[in-house]
């Protein structure tokens, strides 16, 4: 394949127009925030972004490489079509039950990261064991798309797929580590406008090539392959469902969502963001979905590719730039380039910032060091932005399982954190006992199932499993959304149990030893009632650990009417201040 070298300025030009849109939107911060909070400005962006914007943001949060490569994929393969493209009804419907029953809780309580609600119920290390699953989650989605622009523009422009990820990962990371969420939301802008171009202006010259054939004929004829639409045998029914409530619940606790919810200026426009965005995602998955579509209705023997089908070849995760690169003149294939460049690149940003939010907030603020100054967390912010970029980095080149590391950890995001988060935000009485018993059950089951991409054998055989030709056992039973459930009742279940125990005497209250139910004097105290703004008290000024589930001060919140939402407490907050 010959290098093009119009491809390289295409793709230089576009890189250094996110670049400057990226210190633009940086500077802008810096000018506009005043005295506010930098660290609130850095993580949800001043509470401030607009409706406009802040829809752009969140569709370009999920409308990713993964995401118009994967549908396109999905659409592509013979043995799925268009029945198994769950992605954009999936992330679509994920972000109308966000929407629905999740923003508006996480945003009028003044919370700052997703994780805010776990270390105030259950404690920091809680706090601490649930990030593990969020921070794989976002760090190795983060190295997979990186690592698939690298084989995007290596197909098109034919450069050496390592420079094009560091490239790439270098400009991501700049941009968010001077400029935080404003950088990456005003950036989203400009990249979800490329993707849209871009992937539209290539579609019509794909389809109308003398080697593809009308799709609306292949959808349902065989001609090439079997039709594009696919179906859903009986025996794969219930793994369809499982993989679909994957995407739909477990798209939901995700760091990258809600700094989006979190960032805008009320409850009611954190819900329409939500909305906008699940309707921005299905139209973003329309041309790949054609462009998957072309290229099973394609005689490749026609083109000039050099293999008789991309997917005899396994390349079938690059059939949209195979079709861009082989099916559309060379200045077009270019556009779609710039598409999927931007994809990938509003992926990779949110994952980074994500990650370094929970880190600096949660991790270094909350459990270490409750006092740190506002300089010093927007510094650890800004290194730990470096930090996970370099290790994603570093990840897409080096892992050859990187796609099967991020299905177990979106998994564990799924069967882990959702059901916590359903059980802080809904559930009053669970306690930290119950959220370790859901975390063992959870992971336990999950890991049990085994996983396939990562070569680990199953030594659960769930009903309907089967092993393939290299004597991995493969699940048809939908054991995910089992463990998930499972991990729920958990929860619950030995809550309740713990505060039976202890509460009935029964149990000691020595024994109380994560200080989740009746100690009086806690070392917890500070996770118990530091929230939003932890630099407006000190220690001396907490409330003790109350014989039921703590609540927190009212001076420790934003929004003060949220305080209704907590489990009432025998004496009122303000006779303990008075006290104190």
């Amino acid at each position: 394949m010959a290098f093009h070298v119009e491809g390289l300025v295409a793709i230089i030009l576009f890189y250094l127009a996110i670049l400057f849109v990226g210190i633009w939107a940086a500077w802008r911060t810096k000018n506009s925030r005043g005295d506010g909070d930098p660290r609130e400005g850095i993580i949800v962006g001043g509470r401030d972004i607009g409706l406009l914007v802040g829809a752009f943001t969140m569709t370009a949060t999920w409308v990713g490489g993964g995401y118009i490569n994967g549908t396109a994929e999905a659409v592509y393969v013979s043995d799925y079509g268009l029945a198994w493209a769950q992605a954009p009804i999936g992330y679509s419907l994920s972000l109308i039950v966000g929407g629905l029953f999740f923003a508006k809780p996480m945003r009028s309580k003044g919370y700052v990261t997703m994780l805010d609600p776990f270390q105030q119920i259950y404690g920091k290390r809680m706090g601490g064991l649930l990030f593990i699953p969020a921070l794989m989650g976002e760090m190795f989605w983060a190295a997979a798309i990186l690592s698939a622009l690298g084989a995007t523009i290596s197909v098109i422009v034919d450069i050496d797929i390592n420079i094009s990820v560091v490239v790439s990962a270098l400009i991501a990371t700049f941009y968010t580590l001077v400029g935080g969420l404003y950088s990456v939301a005003y950036t989203d802008v400009v990249q979800l406008f490329c993707i849209f171009i871009g992937l539209w202006i290539s579609v019509p010259f794909a389809m109308t090539h003398p080697a593809v054939t009308d799709i609306t004929v292949t959808a349902v004829k065989e001609v090439y392959q079997k039709p594009w639409l696919g179906d859903i045998r009986a025996a794969d029914a219930w793994n369809w469902l499982d993989s679909f409530l994957l995407l739909m619940l477990g798209g939901i606790p995700w760091q990258a969502y809600f700094q989006r919810v979190l960032s805008a200026s009320s409850a009611t426009y954190a819900q329409v963001l939500s909305f906008l965005a699940a309707f921005g995602c299905l139209v973003m998955a329309i041309p790949s979905v054609l462009i998957g579509a072309i290229g099973a209705s394609t005689d490749w023997n026609q083109t000039s590719y050099e293999h008789d089908d991309p997917q005899m070849n396994e390349e079938a995760d690059m059939i949209l730039p195979i079709v861009l690169q082989y099916l559309c003149p060379p200045y077009i294939s270019f556009f779609g380039l710039g598409a999927v460049s931007a994809a990938v690149m509003s992926s990779a940003d949110s994952s980074i910032l994500s990650a370094s939010s929970m880190f600096a907030r949660n991790i270094y603020q909350l459990s270490f060091r409750q006092n740190a100054s506002e300089k010093e967390i927007v510094w650890v912010m800004r290194i730990t932005v470096f930090i996970f970029g370099a290790a994603a980095t570093a990840m897409a080149l080096l892992a050859k399982s990187v796609y099967g590391l991020w299905y177990l950890s979106s998994d564990l995001v799924y069967i882990i954190i959702f059901p916590q988060l359903l059980c802080v935000l809904f559930i009053k009485g669970t306690n930290t006992y119950g959220s370790v018993a859901g975390y063992v059950f959870g992971a336990l089951l999950r890991i049990s199932g085994g996983e396939p991409y990562l070569h680990l054998q199953a030594f659960i055989c769930y009903p309907g499993c089967y092993a393939d030709k290299n004597d991995m056992y493969l699940q048809r039973f939908p054991f995910k959304t089992l463990s998930m459930v499972a991990s729920f009742l958990a929860n619950i279940a030995f809550s309740y149990l713990a505060r039976y125990l202890f509460e009935k005497g029964i149990l000691s209250p020595k024994f109380d030893f994560l200080n989740a139910v009746v100690a009086k004097h806690s070392e917890e105290n500070m996770d118990k009632t530091t929230l939003v703004k932890s630099d407006n008290i000190v220690l001396s000024e907490l409330a003790p650990v109350k014989p039921r589930q703590s609540l927190s001060l009212p001076s420790t919140f934003t929004n003060k009417e949220a305080i209704s939402d907590l489990e009432s407490s025998p004496e009122s907050p303000d006779s303990e201040n008075k006290e104190l």
